[in-house]
């Protein structure tokens, strides 16, 4: 598990903040020194109660290149100069998108516990109505799904904070309303501020262009058209609504530590209000944004011209880079998170669970950069050591499906949903111990209630797993055939070695279209091969190791791979804005 170390900008001030624990890696997102000690889902470890959270977010390149201007004195955790916040630097659109995709710009992980006592959730403007159509009904379609969070939260002590701004004449006489009012003032440090616009010196400009207002139904204009909350969304009785910096009273009265974010604009209302992201980590907050039960104000007409969630995904990076973690609502549902019906992107589905070679950081990292570089909808079902895959239903509505297991046997109802998933035809990358994802070694009992697929490399992958050859030798990785294979544009270099060992695998399919092979010692095997199974396209490769991902060769073969997989576009180069000087 990958503990943060420091999340967001704010060069050497802001980080040594974040390192003002004792403990190693906890900053102000993660558990508190006097509480349990992080850890993952359904371990023994966790407290009673607790609300175990899969955190996300992107680390900066360097300090300086974090900031809107190399030179900042910004205190941490404080906004921009009175000023300083109308001119957010001379850098372009595609530069900002450049800054959370750079290779020093890493994706990373942390499983976390937050106390219900001390966690809120606020809904931001989820409306009955918008001037935005397209906005309403993506609203409408959302509230159901977030009711049902919201009540889970609830159930389990969590306060629900409401507010639709704007329209708290309509709750005046409500006791949820007057319970946000009369909660005492607080002494905030800094001072709450109204609308939080942009802060220059802490992140880069929004990487989508929304200064049209981003509605992407044409011909609408600008109007108030809300007067209160959907009403598909409860307001129970101990629940509060607020409007501003009452709702900073009311945290602070109760002690309130933690907070999610649900409810839109992702870009605008979500990040600006003056309960939003920015204000509450100005003030100190352990903030998440629950990153699929959110929505942007964005026009895929308006660059970077892509698809509208793809807006909505470039926005949530520039969140989890520069202000707060994400996570999503099957951490509290379980089963798949929420996706909107219009959402068109490719959907692809990671499947983990090893404990050998940190596939829970590298593969959920490169899940993540193919929503922002490919425009996909990607969802990342953990494992975390247990005999389980909790969520696999996800696959039921994939478009691909990537796997990296490890011995690890599933309950007989969670694999038949795998075994249906490739009986319908549809496509598998597998990589490096998938060869034996779901079988536990010779000799060995598997646990109750699970049930063992010792052939699964050789049904589905077309190989027999022999072991592998010794670790200090690593493998020297060369092409099989001719260089102008589809599925290896773009791989340079061409030969390299990998410092993971060189798995010994039999290839049984004569079919099989074997694209790689490596040496190590006296052994040369395949390490990367195309096949069917069934009506199912399947990519393998045993390559994977930790430092694989860190090669750009390999990336881009897997990039190819699951536009293979998929059907999907032009294979190399992958799509990705051009590198900032800043990373």
């Amino acid at each position: 598990m990958m503990r943060f170390r420091w999340l967001f900008a704010g060069g050497p001030a802001v980080l040594g903040y974040l390192l003002w624990s004792a403990g190693p890696g906890i900053g102000p997102w993660a558990a508190a020194a006097d509480e349990p000690s992080a850890s993952p889902a359904g371990a023994s470890s966790s407290s009673p109660g607790a609300l175990v959270l899969h955190l996300r977010a992107r680390t900066p390149a360097d300090a300086a290149a974090a900031h809107g201007s190399e030179d900042s004195s910004a205190e941490p955790n404080r906004p921009a100069a009175n000023g300083a916040e109308s001119s957010p630097g001379a850098i372009s659109l595609d530069e900002a998108a450049a800054r959370l995709v750079s290779p020093a710009a890493k994706v990373v992980f942390e499983t976390v516990e937050w106390r219900p006592n001390e966690t809120a959730v606020i809904v931001c403007d989820m409306w009955d109505d918008h001037w935005c159509s397209s906005a309403a009904a993506r609203v409408a379609e959302m509230a159901p799904h977030m009711n049902r969070f919201l009540t889970q939260l609830r159930n389990r002590g969590v306060l629900v904070v409401h507010a639709p701004s704007g329209t708290m004449d309509h709750y005046k006489d409500w006791p949820q309303r007057r319970r946000t009012l009369d909660a005492p003032a607080a002494k905030l440090d800094p001072p709450a501020r109204g609308w939080c616009k942009l802060d220059p010196q802490r992140e880069a400009p929004l990487p989508i262009d929304d200064r049209a207002g981003g509605c992407d139904t044409p011909g609408l204009e600008q109007r108030r058209a809300w007067q209160k909350q959907i009403e598909s969304l409860e307001i129970a009785p101990d629940d509060a609504i607020g409007d501003g910096a009452d709702i900073l009273n009311l945290l602070e009265h109760r002690g309130i530590r933690n907070v999610m974010i649900v409810g839109v604009h992702t870009n605008m209302c979500v990040l600006g209000r003056p309960f939003g992201i920015r204000q509450l980590v100005y003030q100190g907050k352990r903030v998440a944004l629950v990153r699929d039960l959110t929505d942007a104000m964005y026009d895929p007409a308006a660059e970077p011209k892509i698809s509208h969630f793809g807006g909505t995904a470039r926005v949530i990076a520039h969140i989890e880079r520069y202000w707060c973690p994400t996570i999503e609502s099957n951490d509290i549902l379980g089963g798949a998170p929420f996706r909107f019906r219009g959402d068109r992107r490719p959907r692809v589905v990671f499947l983990i669970n090893e404990d050998e070679y940190r596939a829970e950081e590298t593969v959920a990292r490169w899940a993540a950069e193919l929503e922002f570089r490919r425009d996909f909808c990607t969802t990342v079902i953990q494992g975390r050591g247990a005999f389980r895959l909790d969520g696999i239903e996800a696959l039921q509505h994939a478009d691909a499906t990537v796997l990296y297991v490890r011995r690890r046997p599933i309950p007989a109802e969670q694999l038949n949903v795998l075994r249906r998933y490739l009986a319908d035809g549809r496509p598998l990358l597998a990589l490096r111990t998938s060869s034996h994802a779901f079988a536990v070694r010779a000799n060995v009992q598997p646990p109750e209630g699970v049930e063992n697929w010792p052939d699964f490399d050789r049904e589905v992958l077309g190989c027999e797993y022999r072991n592998h050859a010794g670790n200090a030798l690593g493998s020297d990785i060369f092409p099989a055939g001719a260089i102008d294979e589809p599925l290896l544009h773009g791989v340079e270099p061409l030969r390299w070695h990998s410092r993971g060992s060189l798995y010994l695998s039999k290839l049984l399919d004569p079919k099989a279209r074997v694209l790689l092979e490596g040496k190590a010692g006296e052994w040369t095997e395949p390490v990367a091969w195309t096949r069917t199974y069934g009506q199912a396209r399947v990519f393998y490769t045993s390559l994977g190791h930790p430092d694989d991902f860190d090669q750009p060769q390999f990336r881009q073969l897997l990039d190819n791979a699951l536009c293979w997989l998929l059907q999907h576009g032009r294979f190399a180069p992958s799509p990705a804005p051009a590198a900032s000087p800043g990373g």
